[in-house]
């Protein structure tokens, strides 16, 4: 994606209490400042982040080609926040 900048996406085994203070299992997380948050004085911070978690897809129990479905929608919903775009519009759109 061309509008993709300063991100990092990487796999963990779970996420830490700081991540999920719940411990609700998420699948995945975003870290980091929207696109559309950044101001002109936006330079200089380490990149923003999505973390998968490993342990939370796998206990769904899901087979190869829906545990990878899910996968890409955990990931294509953490991009979404990078872009800007909230729960609730996610919601709407059916990416709950």
């Amino acid at each position: 994606l061309d509008v993709v900048d300063n991100l990092h996406v990487v796999v963990e085994v779970r996420p830490n209490a700081e991540q999920d203070p719940h411990g609700e299992g998420i699948l995945g997380i975003y870290e980091g400042v929207a696109l559309g948050d950044r101001g002109i004085d936006y330079s200089g911070f380490l990149p923003d982040r999505i973390s998968v978690f490993m342990e939370p897809h796998l206990s769904l129990g899901l087979n190869r080609d829906d545990l990878r479905e899910e996968i890409r929608r955990t990931v294509l919903h953490e991009v979404a926040h990078h872009l800007g775009i909230d729960d609730n519009r996610l919601h709407e759109l059916g990416w709950d």
